[in-house]
C-alpha cells in the first residue's frame, strides 16, 4: 500500500510539474474568487480597526476615533469618541453643512454700487458707494463689470469720489486664537468688502475695502467714466438702491470649493455671513453660535464642542469625534441636502487635499482632511455604508505617521 500511494504522488507531482502558466492562473483566480480563509474572517472588524490606528509616534491617548454603519446606525469602532481634540480643518464640516442648510445652495452673495447723491443729466453729484456683502470669490473682473453697468445707467461723470463700505462684516482681520502667522500666510484679512484675497501683485493689502475702492474707481475710468475725488474706506448713507451689482457664484459652489481644496478664507468669510444673515452681525462669534446652535437642533452632541472659527485654525476651537459622526450622519439622512454635502468632500485619489492620497480605494472614499502642526484629523464617509472620524493631536504632532494611521482605518472599512 505504501510504495502504491509513493507511485500515486510521484504521478500528481509529475503531472503538476507538467502543469504551464495557464493552469496556474486558473488556480489563482480559482482561490481569490474563494475569498478569504476562515481565520482571516474570524478577526472582528473592530480588532481590525484597532491595529491600524497603532503606528509609531502616535499616543492612543491623543487619538479619538468612531466608524459607523450608515444603514443601521451601529457603532463599529470607538476610541476615546468624546474626548475634546482641535479638529483642524474637520471644522470646516460644520460651517459647509450649516451655511448650505440656513442659506441654501442656490444662494448668491451681492456687491453693490450705490449713489450718494443725486444724477443730474449724465453727471453724478456726490459719490459712488461700492458696498461689499462678504464675496469671498470677488474680483477684479467683477468691478469691470460693476464700472460698465454705472456708465450703462448713463452716468459719465462722477463729482465725488468712490466709498469702499465692508460694514456689513466687523472689520476684524483675523480670529481669536490664530497664530500670529496665519495671518496671510493662512488667510487674507477677513472684510466684507475684499477684491482678489486682497492681492496686489506679490502682496497683500492689509485695508481691503480701501483697496477696492481704488480698484473700482480705476476701472470707472477705464470704462469712460470721469471721477474727480479720491478713493476711500468709509460708510455713508446712500440709499439702499444700486446703481449697479454683481454675484457670486452659487453656495454650493463656494463650499464646495472650501471644502475640496479646504480654503480657509473661504470658511471664514462664510461663517460671518451666517452670523449677519441669521443674527444681523457679521462677526465670527456670531456665525459660531449659529453653526453651534443649529447642530444643537440636530441632536449633534455638544459635550465639548467649542467653535471659535471657521477654518479650524484657532487653537481654541474643540471638536470630538462624536460630534464629527454625527454630524456626517445628520447630512447624509438629510436627502434633499445629502449630494451637495458629499460634493464638499475631497475624493480619495482622485481631488483636492486627497489627491496624492488613499490612491487603493480611488473614488469610494469621501473625506475631509484637517492638518496643523498640533492636529492631524480625517472624516468622511466609506463607500457609502461607513461615516468614521478619526482625530490625532500631539505637540507636534507627527503628521506621517498620523496620516498612516488614518490610511490604515479607512482601508480596513473599504476591504
Amino acid at each position: 500500500m505504501e510504495s502504491e500511494a509513493v507511485g500515486i504522488m510521484g504521478r500528481a507531482a509529475h503531472l503538476l510539474h507538467r502543469a504551464g502558466p495557464r493552469f496556474w492562473a486558473v488556480l489563482g483566480v480559482a482561490l481569490a474568487l474563494a475569498g478569504p480563509q476562515p481565520a482571516a474572517a474570524a478577526v472582528p472588524l473592530q480588532e481590525r480597526l484597532a491595529k491600524a490606528l497603532a503606528v509609531p509616534n502616535v499616543q492612543a491617548r491623543q487619538t479619538g476615533a468612531i466608524a459607523i454603519d450608515l444603514r443601521t446606525g451601529e457603532k463599529v469602532f470607538s476610541l476615546n469618541e468624546q474626548r475634546s481634540f482641535l479638529p483642524a480643518s474637520t471644522e470646516k464640516l460644520a460651517v459647509a453643512y450649516a451655511s448650505l442648510y440656513a442659506l441654501g445652495g442656490d444662494f448668491r452673495i451681492e456687491t453693490d454700487v450705490l449713489g450718494d447723491g443725486v444724477m443730474e443729466g449724465t453727471t453724478w453729484r456726490g459719490s459712488l458707494v461700492l458696498k461689499g456683502f462678504g464675496d469671498p470669490s470677488l474680483s477684479r473682473a467683477d468691478l469691470r463689470a460693476l464700472a460698465r453697468g454705472v456708465r450703462d445707467f448713463g452716468i459719465r461723470a462722477v463729482t465725488g469720489g468712490v466709498v469702499g463700505d465692508e460694514s456689513y462684516f466687523d472689520t476684524q482681520r483675523v480670529v481669536s486664537g490664530w497664530k500670529p502667522s496665519y495671518f496671510i500666510q493662512e488667510s487674507p484679512p477677513l472684510s466684507a468688502l475684499i477684491v482678489d484675497r486682497a492681492r496686489i501683485g506679490r502682496a497683500t493689502s492689509r485695508n481691503p475695502p480701501l483697496q477696492a475702492a481704488a480698484l473700482f474707481r480705476a476701472e470707472l475710468v477705464a470704462a469712460g467714466v470721469a471721477v474727480t475725488g479720491r478713493a476711500r474706506a468709509g460708510t455713508t448713507d446712500a440709499p439702499d438702491f444700486p446703481l449697479a451689482s454683481v454675484h457670486s457664484p452659487p453656495l454650493s459652489e463656494l463650499v464646495r470649493w472650501m471644502g475640496v481644496e479646504s480654503d480657509n478664507f473661504v470658511a471664514e468669510m462664510l461663517l460671518k455671513q451666517l452670523g449677519a444673515r441669521e443674527t444681523g452681525l457679521g462677526t465670527s462669534a456670531r456665525g459660531a453660535a449659529v453653526v453651534t446652535a443649529l447642530l444643537r437642533t440636530f441632536d449633534v452632541p455638544l459635550g465639548g464642542v467649542r467653535l471659535v472659527d471657521g477654518s479650524g485654525l484657532s487653537l481654541l476651537n474643540r471638536l470630538t469625534a462624536t460630534s464629527l459622526v454625527a454630524l456626517l450622519n445628520v447630512a447624509w439622512s438629510d436627502p434633499a441636502l445629502r449630494p451637495t454635502f458629499v460634493r464638499t468632500l475631497p475624493v480619495a485619489g482622485v481631488s483636492g487635499t486627497l489627491r496624492k492620497r488613499l490612491l487603493r480605494v480611488r473614488g469610494r472614499v469621501r473625506a475631509k482632511t484637517g492638518t496643523t502642526s498640533a492636529a492631524s484629523t480625517l472624516a468622511g464617509y466609506v463607500t457609502g455604508r461607513y461615516a468614521f472620524a478619526i482625530m490625532h493631536n500631539g505637540r507636534p504632532v507627527s503628521t506621517t505617521w498620523a496620516r498612516r494611521a488614518q490610511d490604515r482605518f479607512v482601508l480596513v472599512l473599504a476591504g
